[in-house]
């Protein structure tokens, strides 16, 4: 995600870094460098010369020319300018209490993701103990009914339908029948005791008079704690304005940006709290369920300055990392008893978190650092190793030192790769396997680790992290020689 900016912006970071002096002329050309970045991002232009004035204003100071580390300082800036651009903190849902119903009103235009946005925050909702509905409102799309009830299902959350109202509306605008579901959908959580309802409303191609009267009358009459925009950030500044307008005619409270996971340049991200003073609430990564990620300003201003994210890298990892198998998992090291089935559910682990891209940007150094080709390469070095080890018996995964000429020939054959492959993917296996027992045994080194660790979390983004030039990487990749955090 934001590929092209990640890629300006980390460069000019590991530029100034190294630099013991900064001069008014560095400032210049790199705050150039940065408006430039931000242009080709389609940010907003009141936005960008906002943020490159108060950044020369504050550069220009003492407190960076004359800094010890005056590289770090101006970096620094940068950090905090731009996560003051994307919103400072992030906001939080304003739920009410259990025992009361939350009404969530989602507004967009029609191919936005609105439906997709609502069962992943429902899906989200339920995870943390609340007891969501979604009401299935957008009487005029073709289908769009039929595939929230589909989507309630596999999240196993209600779904409020009204077969009556779709008839009716025959796929047009009526703000009477879609009242008419709303109440209904209110009533129903009340006898069941949902405490959160999520009401998707009809979208069109535009935005359009029939549109805004339906939605008025739903806000009315709903009273809802939270009107949330959805708006598909790959349109940009498009949907900046799309927001400016929802805003002046409804009043919103925050934005959700679906296919961020696909928006290389940020320009909605980037200029949406600016303009419209509204939140970003929350990020549609993918297109799994679990895609969905809280908005968090600092943690992409972090990524976007190619510093990573490893407190939301720590955090995915809890949440799809089974504890109880973690810990056995870290006594088997100890023990020196890690196997090829253990090197394939921690490949099959990496991929319940992500995809391979979206982990890379939480790392710091590495968004941006590995291209497309070098990613496509990688993938399918990760297929052929678990394909390699799949064509093993359960024998000769908990036990490698029998595999053998004949059987590396046999499981080459079954895999469809090569003997070579094999004996590559062994080979690698064992040199893991060698790393992680003098790791496991070696207090100082896990100590150094993870003080390291700690200080990219708790220094923010000017955290120190270890030299891995020349790491291997899953999938025979390797990081460049020289690479430095």
């Amino acid at each position: 995600m934001l590929e092209k900016i990640t890629g300006t912006f980390s460069g000019i970071v590991k530029t100034l870094s190294g630099k013991s002096t900064i001069t008014e002329k560095n400032i210049e050309e790199t705050v150039e460098q940065i408006k430039m970045a931000l242009l080709e991002a389609d940010v907003n232009l009141r936005v960008v010369r906002r943020f490159v004035n108060s950044t020369i204003e504050e550069a220009k100071g003492e407190k960076v020319l004359r800094a010890v580390d005056p590289g770090q300082q101006f970096v620094k800036i940068i950090y905090d300018k731009l996560t003051s651009m994307l919103g400072d903190q992030k906001t939080d849902l304003a739920l009410k209490g259990p025992d009361t119903q939350s009404v969530i009103l989602f507004l967009g235009l029609q191919g936005a993701g609105k439906t997709t946005a609502a069962h992943k925050l429902a899906a989200r909702l339920k995870k943390e103990g609340r007891r969501p509905l979604l009401v299935a409102c957008d009487l005029v799309r073709p289908a769009a009914v039929e595939q929230l009830v589909v989507l309630g299902q596999k999240i196993d959350v209600p779904v409020y339908k009204d077969d009556s109202a779709v008839e009716k509306a025959d796929g047009k605008a009526s703000p009477k029948l879609a009242l008419q579901v709303a109440r209904g959908g209110l009533d129903y959580a009340k006898k069941n005791g949902l405490d959160t309802i999520i009401i998707d409303t009809a979208g069109r191609l535009q935005i359009d008079g029939d549109m805004m009267e339906e939605l008025v009358a739903v806000k009315k009459e709903m009273n809802p704690v939270e009107t949330i925009l959805v708006a598909d950030s790959m349109t940009g500044q498009n949907a900046v304005d799309i927001a400016k307008s929802f805003d002046e005619q409804l009043g919103l409270s925050g934005v959700i940006l679906t296919k961020f996971d696909s928006d290389a340049r940020g320009g909605a991200a980037l200029s949406l709290k600016s303009i419209t003073q509204k939140p970003i609430l929350f990020i549609g990564t993918g297109e799994k369920t679990e895609d969905f990620e809280v908005f968090h300003p600092d943690r992409i201003a972090s990524r976007i300055l190619g510093m990573g994210d490893v407190v939301s890298l720590v955090e995915k990892a809890q949440e799809t990392v089974d504890q109880e198998a973690a810990l056995k998992m870290q006594k088997k090291m100890q023990r020196n008893e890690f196997t090829l089935q253990d090197m394939l559910e921690q490949f099959e682990q990496v991929e319940k978190m992500g995809s391979m891209r979206q982990i890379l940007d939480m790392m710091p150094g590495l968004a941006g650092a590995i291209s497309e080709e070098q990613l496509g390469q990688s993938k399918e070095g990760i297929k052929h190793q678990k394909a390699i080890i799949q064509s093993m018996t359960y024998k000769e995964r908990m036990n490698h030192l029998i595999i053998g000429p004949a059987r590396r020939k046999r499981i080459a054959k079954g895999s469809g790769t090569s003997v070579q492959e094999v004996n590559k993917l062994i080979k690698q296996f064992e040199k893991t396997k060698l790393t992680m027992k003098k790791l496991t045994r070696n207090r100082g080194a896990q100590a150094r680790l993870m003080n390291q660790m700690m200080g990219q979390m708790g220094g923010g983004a000017m955290g120190g992290m270890p030299d891995l030039s020349g790491m291997k990487l899953p999938g025979g990749m390797s990081l460049p020689k020289g690479f430095k955090f």
